[in-house]
């Protein structure tokens, strides 16, 4: 937590312990208060679900009854997503499934310093990773040529490494940003599709966009596609080219084959960093053995240039019961 929002916090929030064992968060800002508690109590309500307390809202309070250690983890949590009002102006759903989050408790109200290097500032928000690993993450995309990244949806894998290409790119570090991933379902034969080119191609894209468009106003993100500082296109439309001062992402790379993540790697050219994103368990080719992904793992693994990060369920992000998804369906895939 930054000096400012700490102070700030410190100030509007008081905390009362109750013999009964109710804990009370007193509010003295009614605007933070509708901030954290959401409309028709939504946050409150979500909250309550995923720690399995009861938690009500009351005049300028919100009054916590559990066990001493559920009241103190609901008690934090409250205090992160204090200062997420504080420092975004807003609480979205994911902030409350962090705020829960060990990782996210004890580095974020009691050892921040050491996350500052990791904040990714956007214009529309502050991005912060969530476990260790996105720090892992965030510190190769910021420091490593190529990065390769694998692991379940919902872990960040494509979501930060387009924040810290689109902060790279308003720093002027770089001069474009270019997002690409396999069209796999159209086969890559794209013009037996109908309508023009962004016709056929946005509805595989579509993931990329709504990455930019959660960290940047629409109309600029449209201006920077027009321009030419923002490239969305499908794998093929890579061959032949050397990307110069380019931020590139490949994304569901686990449906590009071996040759395909070859050329999309040897297109790197002169400061421009490659980042490619996949999850080995939705290969959606014919043949699952033509997946380059893995292989692409294996061979340049050993290259200091190159940096390779395995997320797992521990770092989905999503709705908490997504965590348990991933795991169930892949304790099944190793029996």
């Amino acid at each position: 937590m930054s000096t400012i929002a700490n102070k700030k916090l410190s100030s509007e929030l008081k905390f009362v312990y109750s013999e009964n064992g109710t804990l009370s968060v007193i509010f003295q800002n009614n605007d933070l208060l509708l901030g954290v508690v959401g409309e028709f109590n939504d946050n409150l309500k979500e909250l309550e679900k995923i720690t399995d307390t009861s938690i009500y809202s009351r005049g300028n309070s919100i009054l916590i009854k559990s066990d001493n250690k559920k009241n103190e983890l609901v008690k934090n949590a409250i205090k992160f997503l204090a200062e997420q009002f504080i420092i975004n102006g807003t609480i979205e759903k994911k902030d409350i499934v962090s705020s829960v989050n060990k990782f996210m408790i004890d580095e974020k109200i009691n050892s921040s310093k050491k996350n500052i290097e990791y904040i990714i500032k956007t214009p529309k928000k502050s991005v912060i990773p969530r476990s260790e690993r996105q720090k892992q993450y965030v510190r190769s995309l910021k420091e490593n040529d190529i990065i390769i990244s694998t692991g379940p949806a919902g872990t960040g894998k494509t979501f930060l490494a387009v924040a810290v290409a689109l902060t790279m790119l308003l720093e002027k570090k770089i001069d474009r940003i270019i997002l690409s991933r396999p069209a796999v379902e159209a086969g890559e034969r794209l013009g037996f599709l109908p309508g023009d080119m962004r016709e056929k191609v946005d509805p595989y894209l579509r993931p990329l966009y709504d990455s930019l468009y959660d960290l940047l106003d629409f109309e600029k993100i449209q201006k920077r596609i027009e321009i030419g500082d923002i490239e969305i296109a499908p794998l093929a439309f890579m061959r032949g080219r050397t990307l110069k001062n380019s931020f590139a992402i490949l994304d569901e790379a686990q449906n590009a084959t071996d040759t395909q993540i070859k050329m999309f790697l040897t297109r790197i050219g002169e400061n421009t960093k490659i980042v490619i994103n996949g999850d080995p368990s939705q290969i959606d080719l014919p043949n699952k053995s033509l997946s380059g992904l893995h292989r692409s793992k294996k061979l340049l693994g050993h290259l200091k240039e190159i940096s390779i990060v395995d997320f797992d369920h521990t770092d989905v992000v999503r709705h908490p019961l997504v965590s348990k998804i991933v795991k169930a369906y892949s304790d099944q895939n190793n029996d």
